[in-house]
Formats: structure tokens, C-alpha cells, sequence
């Protein structure tokens, strides 16, 4: 058996953390010894290393929420909670694909853009004419949300980056996306920030897809764990914690 403190070192928690965990529901309750002291088994390092990959991958809090759910619903749930996980990362992935793609749509816009002046707007007619589409195209983009443009006593004005967003709804839609897949290529496009020239925003999303590539493996690596304890919730069976006498 092992105190809190092995835990700790085994884990790569502080003992204030184990502590914290184990009360979170991260872990199962540890047993207590006569002098009432925590004893722990191998599965809480176990669930502890496994907590660290998943917070990881989807964050602490809803780590800490799918550790103590899977323990406490039923196995198809629980199983369920767990790949509602795979396919909420994987979703952002082709997102975050899509928009790569929107920019490479619109390849031949600028690297560098000059700061932008007040005058450096367009009405819905002008760009509608500078997109070749009609304004009612532009007003029912909007509509589905793929368009934000600027309010001016009720007129539409569109600023450099409703431009250029423009410029990736139209040419998506002439390559045959459909509105669903413009609206998760723009909130992708939008996750990184302000949609700016091609190569800024582009190296942003390539490190989204970095950094969703290692979330997924941190979810694959914690994947075992998860199982093992979605089983043990099946079987009935419990991390072996008995304390020495």
C-alpha cells in the first residue's frame, strides 16, 4: 500500500494535490489505515497519470467531471461520455481543415496589409459587386451567420477582415461547400483570432492542428485508463486498497 506521499512522488502531484483529487472525485476514496492516515493502491497513481493526459486534452474541469461520472453512471454511459470525447477533438480537427482550406481559397490575398484607414470600408453594393454576387447573396449570408459586418445608422459597411471573409465565404460556396461547412470553416478561421492576411491567420491554424494533434494523443493515452475504470464500474470490482495490518 502506499501513503499519500509515495502518491504524490509516483504521480507527479504534490500531496496537497492527491488530497484535493481524491476529495474532487478524480480517484476513488482512499482507505484509512488504524492511525488514519490515507492509504492508496497502484490504481490511484494509475487514475492520477490518467487525469493528468485528460485534462490535457479537454481541460481540467471537464476532466474532473468525466472522471467522476464514468464511475457513478452505466457502462454504455460511460462509454458513451468517453467518445463524445474523440469526436468533439476530431470535429475541431476538420474545422480547423476547412479553414486551412478557405484559405487557400483565397491564396492570392495580400501577405501584408497597409494599417487601416477609416475609408477602408465597403457597402453591401460594392461588395457585392466586387464579389460578383448580388446583395440579397450577401444579406443571406449574414443571416446564416457567416458574415458580420459593421452597422453604421442602420447601413452595412464592411471593414478589411468582413472583407476577407467575404472573399472565403464566396469562393468556398463556388467550390461547392455548403453553408455548414462555410459556417465551421469561419468559426475556425475565428477561434484564432481576427481573420487577418493569409499567412498570419495560416500559421495560427497550423498551430491549432498542432496543438489539437497532441490533445488527441494525451485522449489516447488516457484512453486505457479510462476503459480499465469503466470496467471495473461493470464487474463491480474496486481498486484493491486494503490496508496493511
Amino acid at each position: 500500500m502506499l501513503s499519500t506521499a509515495e502518491v504524490a512522488a509516483a504521480s507527479g502531484y504534490s500531496v496537497q494535490q492527491v488530497r484535493v483529487l481524491e476529495e474532487q472525485g478524480v480517484i476513488p476514496p482512499a482507505t484509512r489505515a488504524a492511525n488514519g492516515y490515507r492509504r492508496f493502491g497502484p490504481t490511484h497513481v494509475r487514475d492520477l497519470v490518467a487525469y493528468r493526459d485528460l485534462a490535457l486534452a479537454v481541460g481540467p474541469v471537464e476532466a474532473r467531471r468525466v472522471l467522476r461520472e464514468i464511475r457513478t453512471v452505466a457502462p454504455t454511459d460511460a462509454a458513451a461520455l468517453v467518445s463524445a470525447l474523440h469526436t468533439r477533438l476530431a470535429t475541431q480537427r476538420e474545422e480547423a481543415l476547412a479553414a486551412q482550406s478557405a484559405l487557400r481559397a483565397i491564396s492570392a490575398e495580400p501577405s501584408t496589409d497597409a494599417p487601416a484607414a477609416p475609408g477602408d470600408t465597403m457597402t453591401i453594393g460594392e461588395l457585392a459587386g466586387g464579389l460578383g454576387v448580388r446583395a440579397s447573396t450577401l444579406r443571406f449570408w449574414e443571416r446564416e451567420g457567416l458574415l458580420r459586418p459593421d452597422r453604421t445608422g442602420g447601413a452595412r459597411r464592411y471593414p478589411l477582415p468582413a472583407i476577407r471573409e467575404a472573399r472565403i465565404v464566396a469562393a468556398l460556396r463556388s467550390a461547392g461547400y455548403r453553408i455548414p461547412d462555410v459556417r465551421r470553416a469561419l468559426a475556425a478561421l475565428r477561434s484564432v483570432g481576427p481573420v487577418g492576411p493569409a499567412g498570419s491567420t495560416g500559421d495560427a491554424l497550423t498551430a491549432r492542428l498542432d496543438d489539437l494533434g497532441r490533445r488527441t494523443l494525451a485522449l489516447l493515452r488516457a484512453g486505457t485508463t479510462l476503459a480499465a475504470i469503466v470496467a471495473e464500474g461493470q464487474t463491480g470490482s474496486r481498486p484493491s486498497t486494503t490496508s496493511a495490518s
